[in-house]
């Protein structure tokens, strides 16, 4: 077919076969999601006064990579220039790089990790379902288990992890990992949904909070002073404030700061320099899928409205001022004028 034609044309069809059939490959949702061609991007609602100054008017909601099954937990490394995030059903952990677009596997297996953070020496924490533990990748890539049991029983199935500056790990365990064999291994779940503290240096684990049904998503306030975690396994969910106490190895004074709409599912957060929690959101209904921004006290001040439930939300970039969002079957990002809080 190609015979007799110049080596120009010839070229050009070989081109366009080959961008035709990648975008064949593609996945749908990729090639239906098309960015805003308005300044300000539409996507970003100011709810409350008080958010306009978070938004910048010449940025917008970007898609930086789609195929995955359920996206979550998005920590950056500002060192290597690059985000890793969980693809929890695919059993692997993705490599996105900022320099190149370029995504990668970073680890597979990778026992069904779910959430993941930085400790305050640059290593990798992460959750794992399948194994029902937390590890830390050393330096020279081997791993080291953190927290796999409690008073002689497994975990359920570790699901978010923050770090203080103390040098300790936090940690919630509800059982969504060992509830069938999509996202981790099915099991009996043999202790209660708690949230723990694994201390730095021993490693030895403390119940922070033992009432929390089924808590999902935490992180600390700029200062530590405070923690949020939101509790996943009542109607409606809500995000639960607590004050840290006793050099930040307790915590006491357990209010509420957010209930959610009766279908609102929020699921991972993180704060920003300003107190401001910026959550993950939604639950397939029209208006609930994308990023909620709550002020210190629990006022939602801003959406980012996405096509996709977001599970969890990160800051990053060379200022930390870009927000990564771990969206259902997707990764985006946005340029915010904020930045993120240390410890996420």
């Amino acid at each position: 077919m190609l015979r007799g034609m110049d080596s120009s044309r010839r070229a050009l069809l070989r081109t366009s076969a080959g961008f035709i059939a990648a975008s064949l490959r593609a996945p749908l949702a990729f090639a239906q999601w098309q960015e805003s061609q308005r300044y300000p991007d539409p996507l970003i609602q100011i709810i409350d006064p008080s958010f306009a100054q978070y938004r910048i008017n010449t940025a917008k909601v970007e898609r930086l990579a789609s195929g995955m099954r359920w996206s979550e937990g998005p920590v950056w490394f500002g060192d290597g220039r690059h985000l890793l995030w969980s693809d929890i059903p695919n059993n692997r952990i993705m490599k996105w790089e900022e320099e190149t677009g370029a995504i990668s596997v970073f680890r597979k297996p990778s026992n069904y990790a779910n959430g993941n953070t930085r400790d305050r020496e640059g290593r990798l924490v992460t959750c794992e379902h399948g194994a029902r533990r937390v590890t830390r990748t050393e330096y020279d890539g081997t791993i080291t288990v953190v927290a796999d049991t409690y008073e002689g029983k497994p975990l359920n199935s570790p699901n978010d992890v923050v770090c203080r500056s103390d040098g300790s790990i936090w940690f919630t365990d509800p059982p969504f990992g060992i509830l069938g064999n999509y996202e981790g291994h099915a099991a009996r779940p043999e202790l209660p949904t708690n949230v723990y503290r694994a201390e730095s240096g021993t490693r030895r684990l403390s119940v922070v909070a033992g009432d929390v049904n089924r808590p999902n998503g935490l992180c600390f306030s700029p200062d530590e002073r405070h923690l949020y975690i939101i509790e996943a396994g009542i109607t409606p969910r809500v995000i639960r404030g607590y004050d840290v106490i006793d050099g930040g190895a307790r915590i006491a004074n357990g209010r509420t700061l957010v209930t959610a709409q009766p279908n609102g599912t929020p699921d991972g957060m993180r704060c920003d320099v300003d107190g401001n929690l910026w959550v993950g959101w939604g639950m397939g209904a029209e208006g609930l899928d994308g990023v909620a921004i709550f002020n210190p006290e629990g006022k939602l001040i801003g959406r980012i409205n996405m096509p996709e439930r977001v599970a969890n939300v990160c800051f990053g970039g060379l200022h930390r001022n870009r927000l990564f969002m771990a969206a259902s079957t997707s990764l985006y990002s946005l340029y915010v004028n904020t930045q993120g809080a240390l410890g996420g």
